[in-house]
């Protein structure tokens, strides 16, 4: 890891990438995270308020880093994730998971696509075939090149950002807030895995 704790996000957001909020946004918040870890979702809330203050200020990425030994069903989540993205509904079915982050058995996760009215049995098939675990592989894969080791850990893409890892370390709501939005956020309350860079580099995106 690079001297003072900063890792830099070695891939660069693209086309590849599920994104809300616009390519030229001055802040990107990258999110190497896991429908099972109870941190992640409580950081849920903290990025929408974040969404809802900062506007098109704040461009967010999502980007799977499922720690199979610590939740078995993280692997799968994020394979349901990627099937309804095929579907072009990724961040429906991301809002769900962590929603129903206690209720993640297959069964389970094919009845989220019914709620969302995808094909639930296209989901189901892909599920059974891992006809998306390349995908989920790949995420994990750029995380672990940023330095990523679990939940929270954050990677930065540019001289202007930088890392903050709290591994499974709870923090204020009211903390993260301030820490997130003080301008290049990288903590989240209750330890999602997050990354900022600043997006002068203006690389690509807003497609979920």
């Amino acid at each position: 890891m690079p001297d003072g704790g900063v890792a830099r996000l070695r891939l660069p957001v693209g086309e590849r990438d599920h994104v809300q909020g616009p390519a030229g946004a001055p802040v990107t918040l990258v999110e190497y995270g896991d429908y099972e870890c109870p941190y992640c979702r409580a950081a849920v809330p903290i990025i929408q308020e974040l969404q809802g203050v900062l506007g098109d200020q704040l461009r967010y990425v999502f980007r799977h880093f499922p720690l199979a030994d610590l939740h078995p069903h993280a692997q799968h989540a994020a394979e349901t994730a990627e099937a309804a993205a095929a579907q072009g509904q990724f961040f429906e079915m991301h809002a769900a998971l962590f929603e129903h982050q206690e209720a993640l058995e297959d069964e389970q996760l094919v009845q989220y696509a019914v709620d969302l009215d995808l094909d639930a049995v296209r989901i189901r098939n892909e599920l059974a075939a891992h006809a998306h675990a390349g995908r989920v592989r790949e995420d994990f894969e750029s995380g672990q090149s940023s330095d990523a080791r679990g939940t929270p850990t954050g990677s930065s893409a540019s001289a202007r950002s930088w890392r903050q890892s709290r591994k499974h370390t709870p923090t204020s709501s009211a903390r993260a807030r301030r820490d997130m939005s003080d301008n290049a956020p990288s903590r989240a309350s209750s330890g999602s895995a997050l990354s900022s860079e600043a997006s002068r580099d203006r690389d690509t995106a807003d497609h979920g």
